[in-house]
């Protein structure tokens, strides 16, 4: 992880979904790191219990809570025992979410897999985000981060449900930044592109390679290329910055 941020965020109480491994593991650490407390969910109980205990051994508070966003009543209970154990909440990052779509064309997909994708990442980053509205509201510098993709950006193919799921969350960004705003809570969503982490071990070679040759910064993404614009996101630095989507790509996708 990267030193500079060591101390920015300290004390500020952060809720992360999908915390377990890839980006979200990242995520924990990186705040961690940066002095925030921080309770995770997943439903890798032993992946989750496994992060929490090193990174407690390093100093970090940082604690994990089970969680599955395909069953909503888990994640009510997941935000309330998060403020709890916090003492309230400060910030919320969306990142937990399935693909399952991938590799199949629109024509091969099952209601069944949309359904499931959608009921995750978008169903699942709505319920998370008004459960914590109360305690975001309270907080006074309330920030929600939403991890979007840059595949809804260039549509990505044979990744439909996916694509359209993060779709979702990009628009959902702007319309809660909206009803947020009057609680002083920012909302902001950033879209990466493929990162190098477990979650994304599936996708051939070739399209690793696509990438890297389509970005301006013609390398890798890994997951501190990430850690950093998140952070960012939650501090009081971007206090008057709201409803926007950040891709953090290495200029794969440019606005």
């Amino acid at each position: 992880m990267h030193n500079a941020a060591s101390g920015a965020l300290a004390g500020r109480r952060v809720l992360v979904t999908g915390g377990a491994r890839g980006l979200g593991a990242a995520f924990v650490a990186a705040l961690g790191a940066a002095g925030a407390r921080v309770v995770f969910g997943d439903l890798l109980h032993d992946e989750g219990r496994a992060l929490a205990a090193s990174l407690c051994e390093q100093g970090h508070d940082v604690s994990y809570v089970p969680l599955d966003l395909s069953q909503p009543q888990t994640i009510t209970a997941f935000v309330d025992e998060g403020a709890k154990r916090l003492g309230g909440i400060d910030g919320l990052i969306n990142n937990a979410a399935i693909t399952y779509s991938g590799g199949k064309l629109a024509t091969e997909l099952s209601t069944e897999t949309w359904d499931a994708v959608m009921n995750v990442n978008v169903r699942g980053t709505w319920l998370a985000s008004i459960a914590a509205l109360p305690h975001l509201r309270d907080s006074g510098r309330g920030a929600i981060v939403n991890i979007a993709s840059d595949t809804a950006l260039w549509g990505a193919p044979k990744l439909l449900a996916y694509v359209a799921s993060k779709g979702a969350v990009i628009s959902m960004t702007h319309s809660l930044a909206r009803e947020f705003g009057a609680h002083g809570i920012t909302v902001n969503a950033i879209a990466p592109g493929l990162t190098e982490v477990e979650a994304t071990a599936y996708v051939p070679a070739e399209r690793h390679e696509y990438y890297k040759q389509g970005r301006a910064l013609t390398r890798a993404q890994v997951p501190d290329d990430v850690t950093g614009p998140v952070l960012f996101l939650l501090s009081d630095a971007a206090r008057f910055v709201t409803g926007q989507l950040l891709p953090v790509n290495g200029g794969f996708v440019m606005n």
